[in-house]
């Protein structure tokens, strides 16, 4: 074929499967089987690789596969995404109607639209000619987070529009709930439990969990939806209703909840809330009650907003389902991070239709402010349907025997301290080697940007602390190819690739070796810091808060931290076994020139020749610092393959734009 037929066969291609995505995830109505799908995207897929210069970053193979980011950047929204004012009760129903009339001036009944309001993340699309462009949460309703590669892998969002009814306009915000459907959640959950990984607390927890991953293979493979419920700014297309908005998007490609109704009276909205309320257990997602809107744009432009809700907008919420029953015991429990959570253990109480026997207490501050004894009778309630909760304390059941609780200021599991740093509610143990947090502390160790001891994966630090090999981190270094046999899946020759792969990371620079250790608030840039201005481990050991406050960009926080870290005597233990086991640290070296100090980069898109963390590395390590947002501060926009928006805007800002090639000669590898 001619260049020309292949472009158009691939646009033909990209446009046919959009409409069978549609169909299948919006619709739920396929019109092709699953193999007919597979060769439509295997074509594609062929051609996209023949002629890369013909794959768009919104092709549908494409939905996975952006290298994982550093960090989030940040979206400000076009127009605000507003937060709604709550009712509990049918009297505050009544009066906000009364209230908009009353702005309004007029004993004319006012149509309303009502819909569904599901317990999930709020997130914004924009599109423009069509295509998804740049995809952001909420936030503060102002501005969000930009996570436009993780909504790409969601299939029921599209990315590129529908126009067999009507072309999309030249830009369109689309606004959506984005959710897990509670079978999927449980499903997540048990493989999580499985893993020995932590498990999310409710579907809505798993959702913004899934949606803030760096690495979007990780969201991809997470069960999101999203209904769509709304638009922000839009330029070229006129709309009078809200209703007229949830007639349109679906012809578009969006899926929108069918439960949404429009209503002619202030009493058909509590009708509609009474009926939804009744298929509350029935629905496959959880929803809190429903959201009344005035219909017409043109009412709610005169109705306008007030301290960042809009007068036009209610949020009726359903009541919390609550029990009454009585704590047994309280018990902390030491999350895989270290926090402690208090638990109330409780007499088995059916609430909802669930079994209910413990509850959270959340933190101390909870205990302190609601009285919570051993012993109380209380009232419980499952927040967001799932989680319970303690609610309040029935004091007029106490008999004079009820306990007080405190966290214990020493860890249950481990016997370390437990400490609670100034302006946190929770209380954290400092252990290195606490068995609760092993796990996760060996994955932060051996993962690329730390230690970097390649084929250590999860599955394999779940054998090696599930059969006891390893109890520390420092242990990691006393394996023997004999103990590695114990482990199932474990060929001589893969033990002998672990083996040599840690050898090899025996000699980690001290900057590296500190960020490894999993301190509480020392990340990698704090870790480099920290290693330039203290120059040797033995000083970590020695160093007091003073003395690291006087270290710029070191403060409070981070100096309480990182000293009780170094004198925890566990922890202290832990590193001398690490050297003792041959792990040299590398001191850093007086730098006499830096020669892009005091330059600012920021990095868009893939580069080719090297990684983004090597990049990143080169850049600081001459003195540079490297950024994720945009602004005038920026030297230099370091462009690779598929650039994103920050692209955009760089350019907008008349910011500096370098290739890979250039940025090769800044850092002096050419």
């Amino acid at each position: 074929m001619a260049l020309r037929e292949i472009e158009e066969r691939v646009k033909r291609l990209r446009r046919e499967i959009e409409y069978h995505n549609y169909r299948y995830y919006v619709l739920d109505d396929p019109e092709i089987s699953d193999a007919e799908y597979d060769d439509l995207i295997r074509e594609l897929g062929d051609l996209e690789g023949k002629y890369p210069d013909l794959r768009t970053p919104n092709s549908p193979t494409q939905r996975v596969g952006a290298p994982p980011l550093e960090e989030f950047g940040t979206v400000t929204h076009t127009i605000p995404m507003l937060s709604l004012a709550n009712a509990m009760e049918e009297g505050d129903v009544i009066e906000f109607d009364q209230r908009i009339r009353r702005l309004l001036k007029t004993d004319e009944e006012i149509e309303y639209v009502v819909e569904p309001k599901l317990d999930g993340v709020a997130v914004e699309l924009a599109y423009e000619r069509g295509d998804l462009k740049v995809g952001a949460t909420r936030g503060d309703g102002i501005t969000g987070e930009e996570v436009t590669q993780n909504l790409r892998t969601i299939k029921t969002i599209p990315l590129h529009l529908l126009a067999k009814e009507e072309p999309p306009p030249e830009r369109l915000e689309v606004r959506g709930e984005v959710y897990m459907e509670l079978d999927d959640f449980k499903v997540l959950n048990k493989k999580r439990e499985e893993s020995g990984e932590s498990l999310f607390a409710n579907p809505r927890n798993a959702a913004a969990g899934s949606l803030r991953q760096l690495d979007s293979s990780v969201t991809s493979q997470r069960p999101l939806k999203i209904f769509c419920y709304g638009i922000g700014e839009v330029q070229g297309r006129e709309f009078e209703s809200q209703w007229e908005v949830l007639q349109m998007l679906p012809k578009w490609g969006f899926r929108m909840n069918p439960l949404a109704r429009r209503c002619n009276t202030i009493q058909d909205t509590i009708d509609y809330y009474k009926e939804i309320k009744g298929l509350r257990e029935e629905q496959t997602y959880e929803m809190d009650g429903v959201v009344i809107k005035v219909n017409s744009f043109g009412l709610q432009r005169r109705l306008g907003e007030v301290s960042r809700s809009p007068r036009w907008a209610l949020a009726y919420k359903f009541p919390a389902k609550e029990a009454t029953t009585k704590i047994i015991d309280i018990k902390a429990q030491v999350g895989r991070t270290g926090a402690l959570t208090p638990v109330a253990e409780m007499e088995p109480v059916r609430i909802g239709g669930v079994e209910v026997k413990r509850a959270t207490l959340h933190n101390q501050d909870e205990i302190d402010k609601k009285d919570i004894r051993i012993g109380d009778t209380v009232v419980v309630q499952r927040a967001g349907d799932v989680i319970p909760e303690v609610v309040k304390v029935i004091e007029s059941k106490r008999t004079g025997a009820e306990r007080k609780f405190a966290i214990p200021d020493k860890c249950p599991i481990c016997g370390a301290d437990v400490v609670r740093l100034p302006g946190e509610a929770i209380h954290r143990c400092v252990g290195i080697s606490c068995p609760a947090q092993l796990k996760g502390r060996i994955r932060h160790f051996a993962s690329k940007r730390a230690m970097d001891i390649d084929g250590l994966g999860v599955k394999l630090i779940d054998q090696l602390a599930d059969k006891g090999l390893v109890k520390d981190i420092a242990d990691l270094y006393y394996l023997g190819e004999d103990d590695l046999a114990l482990l199932e899946r474990m060929a001589e020759k893969s033990a002998e690739n672990l083996i040599q792969a840690l050898e090899e990371s025996k000699h980690p620079h001290l900057s590296r070796f500190v960020y490894a250790l999993g301190i509480r608030h020392v990340g990698e840039h704090i870790s480099q810091v920290l290693a330039q201005g203290l120059k040797c481990l033995d000083e970590f050991f020695k160093v007091t808060e003073e003395e690291l406050l006087s270290i710029p960009e070191i403060g409070p926080e981070v100096a309480q931290s990182v000293v009780r870290f170094f004198r925890d005597r566990g922890n202290r233990r832990v590193i001398k076994r690490l050297q003792k086991a041959g792990v040299e640290i590398e001191e850093p070296s007086e730098k006499e020139e830096e020669p892009l100090k005091g330059r600012v980069f920021l990095f868009t898109g893939a580069l080719e020749g090297m990684a983004r963390n090597e990049a990143k590395d080169l850049v600081e390590g001459l003195g540079g610092e490297v950024t994720s947002s945009v602004g005038k501060r920026v030297d230099y926009v370091v462009v690779g393959k598929d650039p994103g928006s920050k692209y955009t805007k760089a350019r907008e800002l008349d910011l500096k734009i370098i290739d890979e090639g250039e940025l090769r000669k800044l850092v002096g590898l050419t």
